[in-house]
């Protein structure tokens, strides 16, 4: 099962009225290009994290889908976490209980994702892992 969300929808509504260069009553929209971790379509990757794509598996059963997929970027974990604390919800997902410090794990209809970290602020590594529960 794929989960398709409309998040370019939401960006979308991010609409600035230009009269002075579109004309009086049109509304021009911005822009905005939405990056997801690889091999899903609905968990955004965090500005400052670029995904790894030689290091991505991804599988589609009748179960579920199974994605694994690694970022790293100059960020800090508290900025990740942050990101992710922030955006995830409004997509549906709801934070659970982790395995460790290095985990943060979520859940939305039937699937697990989990964030685990890897190195230092500055040069931090981001393992992506999508499941069926």
């Amino acid at each position: 099962m794929v989960r398709r969300l409309a998040l370019p929808a939401a960006l979308a509504a991010l609409m600035i009225a230009s009269p002075g260069l579109a004309g009086p009553g049109l509304v021009q929209a911005s822009l905005v290009q939405s990056v997801y971790v690889p091999g899903t379509e609905d968990v955004p990757l965090m500005p400052g994290l670029a995904a790894d794509e030689a290091a991505s598996l991804i599988f589609d059963k009748p179960q579920g889908r199974i994605v694994e997929a690694e970022a790293r970027g100059a960020v800090t974990r508290h900025a990740v976490m942050a990101f992710y604390e922030e955006s995830l919800p409004q997509l549906g997902w709801r934070r659970t209980a982790a395995k460790s410090t290095t985990t943060k794990s979520y859940e939305r209809d039937g699937e697990r994702l989990s964030l685990d970290f890897d190195g230092r602020d500055g040069n931090l590594q981001v393992a992506f892992t999508l499941a069926p529960r």
